[in-house]
């Protein structure tokens, strides 16, 4: 149960200092003329991580397993190349990388590291992540059911209004 309470106290830390940096990246971009879009489904995004960590913990202590799942080393491996990949977009990215949508104008959509190859490998880190993560201590229900509700929040939402901001005028 130590391992647990360790990755969650580093993942938190890690949450936190990523709040900073896109507080940080967002001034910049509003000082360059920058605006945001999607802002009122940003709620819904911060109230399903919140909710993730909430279940994911009282999944796990309410569950008591005296010791982790046979697969835990590779849902935890999948979990640690999900980090290599979150900080190579956010190295990609620079100044651009934030957790809102917001909107440089005349500015061309960045295409180098990780984007390169796919439009959105930060949001492929975050499902892996509530998959991976909540599967490294058995706390099934918490995986399959916050992948879920994260895939229809970025398929059916994110994803598309991003799209359609970034993408479809600048090509």
């Amino acid at each position: 149960m130590i391992f647990f309470w360790i990755v969650l106290g580093i993942l938190l830390l890690q949450r936190v200092g990523e709040l900073f940096l896109a507080a940080r990246n967002a001034r910049i971009i509003r000082s360059l003329g920058g605006y945001e879009i999607g802002a009122e489904h940003y709620l819904y995004i911060v109230a399903l991580h919140t909710l993730f960590f909430i279940s994911l913990i009282l999944e796990v202590t309410m569950s008591q397993p005296s010791s982790l799942p046979r697969w835990w080393l590779l849902s935890f491996a999948f979990f640690l190349a999900a980090q290599i990949l979150r900080y190579w977009c956010i190295w990609s990215l620079g100044s651009r990388w934030n957790t809102r949508i917001l909107i440089l104008p005349d500015s061309l959509p960045i295409i180098r590291g990780p984007y390169r190859v796919i439009r959105h490998p930060n949001y492929l880190v975050v499902a892996i992540e509530l998959f991976a993560l909540p599967m490294t201590f058995g706390a099934s229900l918490t995986a399959f059911s916050f992948t879920l509700l994260n895939a229809w929040l970025l398929l059916r939402i994110r994803i598309p209004m991003e799209e359609s901001a970034v993408y479809q005028t600048k090509e």
